[in-house]
């Protein structure tokens, strides 16, 4: 078990190259009928797929804001409508672990 202070990191996408670093707050003893990986809290949404690394994804959210953007109608297409950079579905997350398991 990695110790509490310890990071470690990883590239999503080499292609646009998001980089994650990961830091370990916590660790805390498993509790009996808790399947594991379990997401306990977090912050923001993820950028979608394939927006175009984080210039892409600056673009895309200056355009999301901006009615009269160039792309602001593109992008709502694209994303199907809504989009919220703030939004964190921790319930979510947590069925999504439950399901590559």
């Amino acid at each position: 078990m990695p110790a509490e202070g310890s990071q470690f990191a990883y590239n999503y996408d080499f292609g646009d190259y998001w980089q994650h670093v990961l830091v370990v707050e916590k660790t805390l003893p498993p509790q009996e009928g808790i399947q594991y990986p379990v997401c306990l809290a977090g912050a923001r949404a993820c950028p979608p797929e394939d927006v175009g690394g984080i210039s892409g994804y600056e673009n895309f959210l200056q355009a999301l804001k901006d009615p009269d953007h160039p792309e602001h109608q593109e992008f709502l297409d694209w994303i199907g409508g809504t989009f919220d950079p703030e939004e964190f579905d921790v319930d979510q997350i947590n069925q999504k672990l439950r399901s590559i398991r």
